[in-house]
């Protein structure tokens, strides 16, 4: 199946180049990632970048505007001309969570939706000498000492906490949320002992699982990631339909021309469908989610209304 995908987008390709040569793009494409160098989103973007660089043979760089759980970053980027040289690189938590818990200068109208690329779950890991090696010993623990344990988060009322806060309706949890401005800060201070509890993406924290450092108790899908196979899944604890994943995806300002969101399109296909791309995603605990047009925009709408009433319940959003 993956062999047909690729071949196809190879096919695809080959109808980029005249387009290209004619009108766009003609210089660098500069790609906001609206999160802080070092995290899972921003490392999941430069690879991206440079394999969609050498699809279309123009640079494109990547600029790290974080704040706000992504709001600052969305917001400067949409300030920027529908052309298709300034493209948002994000994750889903900006457009489809933050709206509802603090106010922001957009809405699902803002955008084009391009193409999304990947997802793959949050994990919860603790420090080595934690009392508990799975997530059922994890929920037993913390079930224990209601409101001890911190834990580090993309920013309040993002995905991440979103997912915690989900699990703690059936398991009685009390866990108490540190947010931060992305996975790569919150891993500075889960490893510097600020907080005792590291939530975020896998990449971040493999290399410390790896190491010894840190050992991952919880994946927050319904299935196990085969990059942290220790770490039980919502599937696994008795909980799939609380399944709480971040997913990557590619807009531009809204108003781009169509001829140039099909031409981003078809070129981040093909990028992201490259074999170098595709072992990237598997090293870090990712797979492949290929959407685009309306079919994307359709997914981030639904989201977007489904994380909204899930956000009222819990008390957390602003209206």
């Amino acid at each position: 199946m993956k062999k047909a995908l690729l071949a196809a987008s190879l096919c695809t390709a080959a109808g980029i180049a005249p387009a290209m040569a004619q009108d766009f793009p003609t210089r660098p494409i500069e790609m906001i990632v609206p999160a802080p160098a070092g995290g899972g989103t921003d490392t999941a973007a430069r690879m991206l970048a440079t394999q969609v660089s050498q699809v279309i043979d123009k640079p494109v760089a990547v600029i790290n505007v974080a704040g706000s759980g992504g709001g600052v970053g969305v917001t400067q980027f949409l300030r920027s001309k529908p052309d298709g040289y300034t493209l948002l690189a994000t994750w889903n938590g900006a457009i489809t969570s933050v709206p509802h818990v603090q106010p922001v200068q957009y809405d699902m109208d803002s955008f084009t939706p391009i193409i999304s690329t990947s997802q793959t779950p949050y994990t919860l890991c603790v420090k080595p000498d934690f009392p508990a090696d799975d997530g059922q010993g994890f929920i037993e623990e913390v079930l224990k000492r209601p409101g001890h344990y911190s834990y580090g988060n993309d920013g309040v009322g993002g995905v991440m906490q979103l997912a915690v806060e989900r699990l703690a309706g059936p398991t009685g949890i009390d866990l108490h949320p540190i947010p931060f401005r992305g996975a790569g800060e919150t891993l500075q201070n889960f490893l510097g002992g600020h907080v005792d509890i590291y939530g975020g993406t896998i990449s971040p924290i493999v290399p410390y699982v790896e190491s010894g450092e840190a050992k991952c108790l919880i994946v927050t899908s319904a299935e196990p990631n085969d990059v942290l196979p220790n770490a039980s899944s919502f599937g696994q604890l008795g909980y799939p339909e609380l399944e709480t994943v971040l997913w990557r995806f590619i807009m531009a300002p809204k108003d781009l021309p169509e001829e140039r969101r099909a031409f981003l399109a078809d070129a981040i296909e093909q990028a992201a469908l490259a074999p170098e791309h595709q072992e990237f995603l598997a090293k870090i605990g990712e797979s492949p989610r290929i959407l685009k047009g309306d079919e994307l925009d359709q997914r981030i709408r639904a989201e977007f209304d489904a994380f909204g009433e899930v956000l009222r319940s819990l008390g957390l959003a602003r209206n």
